[in-house]
């Protein structure tokens, strides 16, 4: 069985209705519903302190150890322009490209599959940068963001 990634469905010239789904992990970030393709999720940790880089862009809280390999961990709501929060939120382990990056957010709401009915093409959102979205979603009661992680994540790796 072949693995369709959100970026492969997204970039194709195919239209979104030539495929039959794709696996996301949806979550919060301050009061937005944001999702990821979950080819990119590497796992779920508990929230932890992080020893802070000097030099570091704002968005980066520092460096954590996940079982002996240092992991870049930068703050969700910073990353995407919201108000600074608690901290206390879980952590979502990504790849992008040859790094694992943490990804600290508030809550991870669900897992599932969503069908190209449930997706529409990017859109303007006020206060998120059209660059960082793939697509707009809706399932039930929840309208979520499918970002770009790669794009939301890079410049931060690149600094």
């Amino acid at each position: 069985m072949i693995a369709i990634t959100c970026w492969s469905i997204l970039a194709s010239p195919n239209k979104m209705d030539d495929y039959a789904g794709v696996r996301i992990l949806v979550f919060r970030v301050a009061d937005l519903a944001c999702a990821a393709d979950v080819a990119a999720v590497r796992e779920i940790l508990p929230a932890q302190a992080a020893t802070r880089i000097p030099g570091a862009p704002a968005a980066v809280d520092g460096l954590i150890n996940v079982r002996g390999q240092l992991v870049t961990l930068v703050n969700g709501r910073h990353a995407l322009n919201h108000p600074p929060g608690d901290g206390g939120g879980p952590i979502i382990l990504v790849e992008v490209g040859d790094w694992t990056v943490g990804l600290a957010v508030d809550a991870v709401l669900d897992m599932f599959s969503v069908t190209p009915d449930e997706l529409s093409e990017r859109a303007d959102l006020p206060g998120i940068d059209a660059r960082l979205v793939r697509a707009v979603g809706r399932r039930a009661n929840l309208s979520f963001v499918l970002l770009d992680i790669d794009a939301l994540l890079r410049p931060f790796l690149d600094a």
